[in-house]
């Protein structure tokens, strides 16, 4: 038995469609943890088991552990508390129930830069870090998928691209690093989930195939769309104002700042990526997959051609 939690997130639902595609053939089930059962895709439903509920929620979690050999592990975002309870806490009743219920193995997404001068002063990545020893703690075999930045934030960024040609992140625009898609991060964590002889704890890093600066990304981005794009640097104060206002608690925004600082000075640089599990999806392909309907699918043009 597989649980996932998460199932209809940017990563979860990707993962649920590849184990329900393949764990039957392993001889496994799936189960989910999902506060709103509707927002399944409609094709998985009649395969999996749904447990209704909160995996943050001690009495979800001892429904959904029971039995179950492996979970996937994913903390919601949650930008109304500090990130220890954004990570640490949500996560405390779901490790006590591994260990009451004898889960083997748990996969987790978490970040980069374990080991590195920022790590213990880089806001979120800090309390993600702190997560995966709460978890290991627990005494199950654990892999933390340790990923960089997703391709997927430039979507939220989809509108700026198309009306003015510029995207924004806080980063030097000549400092490359890594990224990657969150499809790779559910392709890993399916080969963990199936293939669970595996032990002890360990970090897994998931990397796109080579690290890109912002001037990279501006660069790709124009020959992949076609027109021009370029890269506005936005100053942290700026960004922790507009964070804010947004109404965010100020722990957390605090924690996104400590974040982005850490990032701008290194703490995801200088991984080695070799040898990689499984081909690494590349930015250009992303953008010509992803990135691009986005990008044009509010145009007049596209309006026209429907």
């Amino acid at each position: 038995m597989i649980v996932i939690t998460a199932p209809t997130g940017n990563i979860g639902r990707q993962l649920l469609s590849l184990l329900v595609e393949a764990a039957p053939a392993c001889g496994e089930k799936v189960r989910v943890v999902v506060r709103d059962p509707a927002r399944l895709p409609e094709g998985v439903r009649g395969q999996v088991e749904v447990v209704t509920g909160s995996h943050g929620d001690a009495a979800s979690v001892e429904r959904a552990f029971t039995g179950a050999d492996a979970v996937f592990w994913l903390v919601p975002p949650d930008a109304s508390v500090t990130p220890d309870e954004a990570y640490s806490g949500f996560t405390r009743p779901a490790a006590r129930a591994f260990a009451t219920h004898g889960v083997g193995h748990v996969v987790g997404v978490s970040a980069l830069g374990r080991g590195t001068p920022q790590a213990a002063r880089a806001g979120l990545v800090t309390a993600s870090l702190a997560m995966d020893d709460l978890i290991a703690g627990s005494g199950v075999a654990y892999r933390a998928l340790a990923s960089p930045s997703f391709f997927e934030n430039l979507l939220e960024e989809a509108d700026s691209i198309r009306e003015n040609g510029v995207f924004t992140d806080t980063v030097a625009a000549d400092r490359p690093a890594p990224l990657v898609a969150v499809a790779d991060i559910a392709a890993t964590a399916a080969r963990l989930l199936l293939d669970r002889s595996w032990k002890g704890v360990d970090s897994v890093p998931v990397l796109g195939p080579q690290d890109l600066s912002p001037e990279d990304l501006a660069r790709i981005m124009t020959e992949e769309l076609g027109r021009p794009v370029r890269y506005r640097r936005q100053p942290l104060d700026e960004l922790r104002s507009t964070l804010l206002g947004y109404g965010l608690a100020e722990a957390f925004v605090d924690g996104v700042v400590d974040m982005k600082r850490a990032k701008d000075q290194g703490l995801d640089s200088g991984l080695d990526r070799s040898p990689q599990a499984a081909p690494a999806t590349g930015f250009a392909q992303w953008c010509a997959q992803t990135l691009k309907p986005a990008v044009f699918a509010t145009t007049p043009e596209a309006t026209d051609a429907r």
